[in-house]
């Protein structure tokens, strides 16, 4: 699960090219922020980034899949971005728009629910 220190510079560099982004080290991998929302990750030198119904199916037409952290479990809502985006701007843009505004629904919905009641 680990993120060499030349991938993470080097995927934030390309990132911070369309996006501000910011970083954490969390579990060995990388977190990705652009502006406290929480879009995409790194691990094992690959980028991910945040998914749900309306940008999933670019992803699955590029053929990439979800990320799976651990071997044999279940994916998360990250899906692995095709590399060679990451070294043309205008193309990774609009993949990194999708995926901040997944995260902002995903925080806002997470707002909107009313806490769990325990009896």
């Amino acid at each position: 699960m680990a993120v060499t220190p030349e991938y993470r510079e080097f995927v934030l560099e390309q990132l911070g090219r369309v996006a501000p982004v910011t970083w954490r080290a969390m579990f060995g991998g990388v977190g990705v922020y652009s502006e406290g929302l929480f879009f995409a990750l790194m691990d094992d030198d690959t980028l991910y980034l945040k998914v749900d119904d309306t940008n999933r199916p670019d992803f699955e037409a590029a053929g990439m899949g979800p990320f799976r952290p651990f071997e044999g479990g279940g994916a998360m809502q990250y899906y692995e971005l095709p590399a060679d985006l990451l070294e043309d701007a205008e193309r990774l843009r609009p993949w990194v728009d999708k995926a901040t505004e997944v995260a902002r629904r995903s925080r806002t919905r997470k707002k909107k629910q009313p806490p769990p009641i325990i009896p």
